[in-house]
């Protein structure tokens, strides 16, 4: 299909409504939970509500987070687009999540709906970014550790198993996921930094 400056920004600006849509904030209103902005570590994401919704909220939010990037990328590819396309179509649901405009363009740190966007773009990408993700989560029992990991290697991933497009669109997002885990970079020097699982009492 011959893309256009208009199909992009179009399809852009569709992924970038998906992805702000904070599945954090709008579960835990569902389900009568606080608002996660309000607990724990702040981070509408489904860690932090793990730590004090439980694990249905918690799977409920991290299942929704990588639909919000599987789903808008799915559906470009369905209509054909081209590679570089899909890459900004990836990057804007990212975005939507890190700055959505429904909530005032504070959101969570990426980490899930990046991995629905890499993996709807190459499956083969998504499952060694999981791996990455599920081996340091095993070994450290630190999500943002198993994060912050999974980020550094993804752009050589993409490299190995995509195209330049989805490898420069890979390494951006990696930095930008690297910068919003500054503070949990800082915890996890200070060893204050709490592991999966571990419950975080509101302040």
């Amino acid at each position: 299909m011959q893309t256009t400056y208009w199909i992009i920004v179009l399809s852009s600006l569709f992924a970038y409504c998906i992805g702000s849509f904070s599945s954090a904030v709008i579960t835990c209103k569902i389900m009568g939970l606080p608002d996660p902005r309000s607990q724990g570590s702040g981070n509408p994401g489904a860690t932090n509500v793990l730590r004090f919704g439980g694990k249905k909220a918690a799977i409920i939010t991290l299942v929704c987070d990588v639909l919000k990037g599987v789903i808008p990328v799915l559906i470009a590819k369905s209509l054909g687009f081209d590679e570089l396309t899909l890459a900004c179509v990836a990057f804007a649901a990212f975005i939507g999540h890190l700055y959505p405009v429904f909530f005032k363009f504070k959101g969570g740190k990426g980490v899930a709906t990046a991995f629905g966007c890499l993996a709807a773009l190459s499956w083969p990408l998504g499952l060694s970014i999981a791996l990455t993700w599920l081996l340091i989560a095993v070994v450290f029992r630190y999500s943002s550790l198993s994060a912050l990991i999974a980020a550094l290697v993804a752009p050589i991933f993409a490299a190995h198993f995509t195209n330049l497009d989805y490898t420069i669109m890979t390494s951006i997002m990696a930095v930008l996921l690297i910068y919003r885990h500054k503070r949990n970079i800082q915890n996890l020097i200070a060893g204050k930094e709490d592991k999966i699982g571990k419950k975080k009492k509101s302040p």
